[in-house]
């Protein structure tokens, strides 16, 4: 039986008949799942209880955003951030609270200042107790507004290449940051290029001649009275960008830019390995799962007011920024061979990669398409194939060098694999994770079905993507890809069922959502020509094409005619 809330919020409004019937039986409570999506009952009772204050403020509207210019949008995100500011103020949230991760969640991301958050966090990541102390107050209360300047024009994820240098004044006790190229120029972070009046800026140290390496230091980039550029300081915004137009991305040059000792952040903390790898397919998966939605829905799904295209350049960038794919996979790759060659040595190696010291199993022994449904078959699956493809590509690597590639070249030369084994990887954990998870959701019976469906169908579809991974050694057979290419079909079908109910448990709002295709009552039509209205292109004060250039042409037709 499905929960009063979700049969009373198809039933109060109108709704496409062919959305209210997906609706009416779905086979778990949808409720219940949508608190286990947010971690508790309690987090779903604060997400909604934000997402009705933000919601139901007309200053946060988005009902205009796809007819704004760049300007438009830059300033009604920092209008939108001032304004929750204030409210977060007067209902006692905190920046660090979970009502802020609501707030940024309701608010589709379009508000300004979200790297403040960045900067703050960055501070507390790399800073000592003291410049804690110091910065995080000025922060927390708006004194000065944060940003995080990491990549260069030259230099995207490859930070040991960065060229930015700051040189240490022994006699001032001061850093003295430089611009030396065009290259070094700090260029894509968000709040630089109009709003931000400090940045963390990272860049190679130099003690009496000496590089030190990469080190991030606090540096003011704009006055506090005026908002002018700092002496030094050449700042500004790098231009209308695929989407993101509402985050004035700005570039940064600094020419003798002093800074004092005590801004050099002195602790430190780069990221984990299967983090790096986890982040690169999770961003790919998106990005391949928003553009097959808009390829199903037509024509229509190239609308802007279909939101797709905006969701879909977003996660194509989340592939490029906070770390490019493939670095990222090539770091869990390096992690992942050392790893493998201490557990061929019999050392201990961490948890996430135990199971390379595990035997790999030489066949999989399905008989029958329903075995490919029980999680142990379809995780071990997995296991093998990643475990066989990192030692494929370990084994080249160490050949190479054994043959006298210097170790760089031979990583050079070994990538493509490598990539291949860091992205099994990952494919292996998160579908061991999904299983696991399902597991523990015993108590809900329903819930646990259709997760376990789900699960099952998201590992035969890896299968099915990727068939030739797994007959590669003869692990699947021919009769056995068979056997699950069925199992697939049979849960597709089955999964089908409850499509719009598991969609309707991740709870967004309309509002959120801002999509005419993508809203709760299915009103695609209707919506798409009531929005297509609001266009400023068809009022009559903006058509002043017809006047200008139109009209003439008419006019001269005519009269030769």
């Amino acid at each position: 039986m499905a929960p009063t809330r979700y049969l009373r919020s198809s039933a109060s409004r109108d709704v496409n008949p062919d959305l209210d019937i997906e609706r009416k039986t779905p086979s778990f409570d949808v409720e219940k799942l949508t608190t286990i999506l947010d971690g508790g009952a309690e987090n779903t009772r604060v997400r909604r209880a934000v997402e009705a204050v933000i919601h139901s403020d007309p200053v946060f509207s988005r009902e205009d955003k796809y007819f704004l210019s760049q300007n438009e949008s830059y300033e009604a995100a920092v209008k939108k951030a001032v304004h929750l500011k204030k409210m977060m103020h007067q209902m006692k949230w905190s920046w660090a609270g979970s009502e802020c991760k609501y707030c940024n969640r309701a608010l589709g991301g379009e508000v300004a200042f979200t790297l403040h958050n960045i900067f703050m966090e960055s501070i507390l990541a790399l800073s000592t107790d003291e410049q804690t102390a110091k910065w995080i107050p000025l922060a927390e209360n708006y004194r000065i507004l944060g940003s995080y300047a990491q990549t260069e024009l030259g230099h995207g994820t490859y930070i040991r290449g960065f060229e930015t240098t700051a040189t240490f004044n022994i006699s001032t006790q001061e850093f003295v940051l430089n611009t030396p190229k065009i290259s070094a120029m700090k260029w894509w972070p968000g709040d630089l290029g109009r709003s931000a009046t400090h940045t963390v800026v990272f860049a190679q140290l130099y003690i009496k001649g000496k590089c030190y390496g990469v080190h991030p230091f606090i540096v003011q980039i704009r006055s506090l009275h005026d908002h002018s550029p700092a002496p030094g300081v050449t700042v500004g915004d790098i231009g209308p960008k695929m989407d993101f137009n509402h985050i004035d991305n700005g570039y940064l040059l600094l020419q003798d830019v002093r800074v004092p000792r005590e801004n050099m952040l002195s602790r430190f903390c780069e990221l984990h390995a299967f983090s790096s790898g986890l982040k690169a397919i999770v961003t790919e998966h998106s990005t391949a799962g928003v553009e097959t939605c808009r390829k199903a829905c037509g024509g229509h799904g190239y609308s802007l007011l279909s939101g797709l295209p905006s969701l879909y350049t977003r996660l194509a960038a989340s592939c490029t920024y906070e770390g490019e794919n493939t670095v990222l996979l090539l770091q869990t790759a390096r992690f992942l061979v050392k790893c493998l060659g201490a557990a061929r040595s019999g050392q201990p190696v961490p948890p996430s990669v135990a199971y390379l010291s595990a035997v790999n199993s030489e066949r999989c022994l399905v008989r029958d398409k329903r075995d490919l449904l029980q999680p142990d078959v379809y995780v071990e699956a997995y296991r093998h194939v990643a475990i066989r493809v990192l030692s494929s590509a370990a084994a080249k690597l160490q050949a190479l060098v054994q043959s006298g590639a210097e170790q760089h070249e031979a990583w050079h030369q070994c990538t493509v694999q490598l990539v291949h084994a860091a992205k099994a990887h990952c494919h292996y954990h998160v579908v061991k994770s999904f299983a696991e998870a399902v597991e523990k959701l015993g108590q809900e019976a329903g819930i646990q079905r259709i997760m376990k469906h789900l699960c099952g169908l998201f590992a035969l579809h890896g299968i099915f993507s990727n068939t030739g991974d797994f007959l590669h050694d003869g692990y699947i057979s021919g009769d056995q890809v068979d056997m699950m290419t069925a199992s697939y079909l049979d849960l597709l079908a089955i999964v089908r069922k409850d499509a719009v109910p598991l969609v309707d448990a991740f709870d967004f709002t309309d509002e959120t959502l801002n999509s005419a295709l993508g809203s709760y009552d299915g009103h695609v039509y209707r919506r798409l020509y009531q929005w297509a209205r609001k266009s400023p292109s068809n009022t009559k004060q903006a058509n002043q094409v017809y006047e200008n250039y139109l009209k003439p042409l008419f006019q001269n037709g005519l009269s030769k005619l």
